[in-house]
């Protein structure tokens, strides 16, 4: 080790080397800038390894089961369950056996250089680096720092949770077995999907959620989903609240409900939501509070000066990977655009350096089975946001679902702005209908007015002819 401190300058620095600051630094890079990328764990971040890609990689085995138990014909010829093995061995290959050497491949061939190490923002575009055996380096931007660090799993106030080991999602997605009993606190996407698949992988599955089921959708969501859950023999705690944990003598855990009542489990999933992972970077140093990030549409964060960014979880935006990315190309293309002189202060609505679309069209889906699938606003968040909202809802019961599975079970929400006649949220629950959603998107996007939707006719039989149903219900 030696005691002296290397120094670089760069014109980008990206701090954090998941898909978010992945895209920062290649979108800055393609715009004729030199970029570090600077990661101390794995390149390719928690979507890749801990989160998106293995989390469903684990229920897509058991999706595809049902999918086939729920057809005549397929249905006879299922004879057995899941392999879990084989379903572990699966979601392995699609984290790459948690080896990152693919992803460093993909960073040097894009002319990104890579530091490995903790970062800590020490002065105006500058980042010192730690590397794991003590080496410091000192890196100066000539133009901009980019913040990239993503999100951590919130702790929630449980007595003994503290003393004891549990899992939270990178835990639960790594898991090299299926414990008999699962217990998993909080309702939200993470917590549903992993519930979903270990109950289908053999697990004993307990949740307990202290609001409803999926709450930040339309209430009809989590109620079809909670049915399937049910379904797949999970205990649903509705309502519920965990006040103390323990691990017993023998390994196993014991909770304990604000109502009073008990129970065990082999294994504790605390999936309750996640924070922006930017403490310990230094931002105090050039006075910016790290628990209070605020950035412009080009990702700029407020009060620092112009030159430091923020991008994906770190930002505090939409916690999606997919809308991390396209944050992460909207500020690589404004740096790189200010670089070179082009781009001042203000940026266009919808331009290239705005991320116009996290303000009302967000799609996201719940990869849990039946999925849900929502882009926009809710009825209750377009009425609080001013807007003269209709909504018409139905379920989806057309030519292509009753082909698609024998019994098919799903519906379908759209929430329409009044004043300009168009899409302002939409919202699918069924098997598949995340493959819907991306023609929601682009009404929502678009702006697309009713009228001309109208004359985008859906192929039948598909699934998709829901949408002529939904217009037609409208009135058109």
């Amino acid at each position: 080790m030696s005691s002296e401190t290397r120094q670089l300058s760069t014109d980008v620095i990206v701090i954090g080397a998941g898909a978010v600051g992945e895209n920062a630094a290649g979108r800055a890079v393609q715009n004729g800038l030199k970029a570090v990328l600077v990661e101390a764990a794995l390149i390719g971040g928690e979507c890749s390894y801990w989160a998106c890609m293995p989390s469903k990689a684990l229920l897509r085995p058991g999706i595809a089961l049902h999918g086939a138990q729920a057809v005549a014909g397929s249905r006879e010829a299922v004879t057995d369950g899941l392999n879990v093995q084989s379903v572990l061995k699966r979601r392995d290959s699609f984290t790459s056996h948690w080896d990152d050497s693919g992803q460093q491949e993909w960073v040097s061939g894009a002319g990104i250089e890579l530091l490995r190490g903790a970062a800590r923002i020490s002065g105006e575009r500058t980042v010192e680096v730690t590397a794991d055996d003590g080496t410091l380096t000192s890196v100066t931007a000539g133009h901009a720092v980019v913040v990239a660090t993503g999100s951590t799993p919130a702790k929630p106030p449980i007595d003994g949770l503290e003393t004891i080991e549990y899992w939270t999602t990178p835990e639960a997605t790594s898991a090299r077995e299926v414990p008999p009993r699962l217990a998993v606190i909080g309702g939200g996407v993470a917590g549903t999907e992993l519930a979903q698949a270990f109950a289908r992988l053999g697990s004993e599955v307990t949740m307990v959620v202290r609001t409803k089921l999926l709450d930040k959708f339309p209430a009809p969501a989590g109620e079809l989903v909670a049915d399937a859950l049910a379904a797949d023999g999970i205990d649903l705690r509705i309502g519920a609240e965990a006040a103390t944990v323990a691990r017993n003598d023998d390994g196993t855990v014991a909770l304990t409900l604000r109502d009073g009542s008990a129970l065990e489990a082999d294994q504790l999933l605390v999936a309750t939501g996640r924070r922006p992972a930017t403490a310990d970077l230094g931002l105090e140093s050039v006075g910016v509070d790290a628990g209070n990030l605020s950035v412009d549409p080009s990702g700029r964060i407020s009060g620092a000066g112009g030159w430091l960014y923020a991008v994906g979880d770190a930002a505090g935006n939409a916690p999606l990977t997919h809308q991390g990315k396209y944050e992460a190309r909207v500020a690589g293309d404004a740096i790189a655009a200010r670089a070179h002189g082009t781009l001042g202060e203000e940026v266009e609505r919808w331009s290239k350096y705005a991320a116009t679309a996290d303000e009302s069209a967000v799609p996201q889906v719940v990869f849990s089975d039946p999925e849900v699938a929502m882009v926009g606003l809710t009825e209750d968040a377009a009425r609080d946001r001013g807007l003269r909202v209709s909504t018409v809802q139905m379920d989806i019961a057309v030519a292509g679902s009753a082909l698609h599975a024998d019994d098919y079970t799903g519906w379908v929400q759209m929430v329409v702005d009044e004043e300009r006649t168009t899409i302002a949220g939409m919202t699918f629950v069924g098997q598949d209908v995340a493959e819907l959603l991306h023609a929601a998107t682009v009404a929502v996007v678009g702006q697309v007015p009713l009228h001309r939707l109208w004359h985008a006719v859906p192929s039948y039989p598909t699934i998709s002819e829901i949408w002529l149903r939904l217009l037609e219900e409208y009135g058109l």
